[in-house]
């Protein structure tokens, strides 16, 4: 059976993104002929480039830095995370030709959480950064029934625009992580580099700390974290969580997210070998 393109995902650069190689061996385990490539665009063509894919026949596209708050502007309808955060990473071509939005980083982080263990009722989160990921993140955690959500982030007017994702939201501080129960850093901070968003005696065995950097795979952060005998969970869970949502929303198939993990580390070790 020939092989058919029904997913891309859109941004610049993207020649580094893990997506294609964890989506394509979802489809392969699912023994679906399916194909997902990678489309570098730069923003003026950045509408262009989401109809030509509709037109084409593609089913969605995931969509990237920079183009997330493009894509919140060009949808028709936005799911609540989409909506609550303003921005979209993911895209659903409708049988009309209508677009619909969503954002999967969110509950991506969240179910990465819960699948290290980690309990997002009644938690009280400490979420490190106020960009399009980290909105997406508080508005996942609000609506999954977070106690609270201390927004921290190096410019208080972003931290406080952040907040307003979910109603339990506030600005934050550094040390709101000694009662958290949950810690996110959403930041580049740690990405390639041996720095920390953190200082690591703010950390402590009561935290499950996510660290949405995945590469280096086991972050400055991590190691701190996993030393101060918390339980951590390294980016490329959250990663694969969400490309998991995206599958789901655009084939109404859940593929094994163990397969889609394999794939990306094969393809980390590529490039490190």
């Amino acid at each position: 059976m020939k092989l058919k393109t029904i997913a891309a995902v859109l941004g610049s650069p993207v020649s580094q993104s893990l997506s294609p190689a964890i989506h394509n061996a979802a489809f392969a385990r699912m023994s679906k002929p399916w194909r997902y490539v990678a489309i570098d665009v730069d923003a003026q063509y950045f509408e262009e480039e989401v109809f030509a894919a509709r037109d084409a026949g593609m089913l969605g596209l995931s969509i990237t830095m920079p183009h997330k708050d493009a894509a919140f502007a060009l949808v028709q309808n936005r799911d609540e995370i989409a909506q609550r955060s303003g921005s979209v990473n993911t895209i659903v071509f409708g049988d009309t030709g209508a677009l619909r939005g969503a954002n999967t980083d969110g509950d991506g982080c969240c179910d990465a959480l819960v699948r290290g263990g980690a309990s997002i009722e009644g938690s009280r989160a400490v979420v490190l950064g106020a960009g399009g990921t980290a909105r997406a993140v508080i508005a996942a955690l609000g609506l999954r029934g977070a106690a609270d959500i201390a927004v921290v982030n190096r410019t208080q007017s972003r931290a406080s625009e952040a907040s307003e994702c979910a109603d339990v939201a506030r600005v934050g501080t550094e040390g709101d992580i000694a009662d958290a129960t949950l810690l996110i850093n959403t930041t580049s901070v740690g990405m390639g580099t041996n720095e920390s968003p953190v200082s690591a005696t703010f950390l402590h065995r009561a935290l499950t700390v996510l660290d949405a950097v995945y590469q280096p795979l086991e972050t400055a952060f991590l190691s701190q974290a996993r030393q101060a005998g918390a339980r951590t969970i390294d980016g490329l869970w959250m990663l694969i969580c969400q490309a998991v949502r995206q599958e789901e929303l655009w084939c109404g198939m859940t593929p094994d997210p163990q397969v889609m993990r394999d794939a990306a580390l094969a393809t980390l070790a590529q490039r490190t070998s």
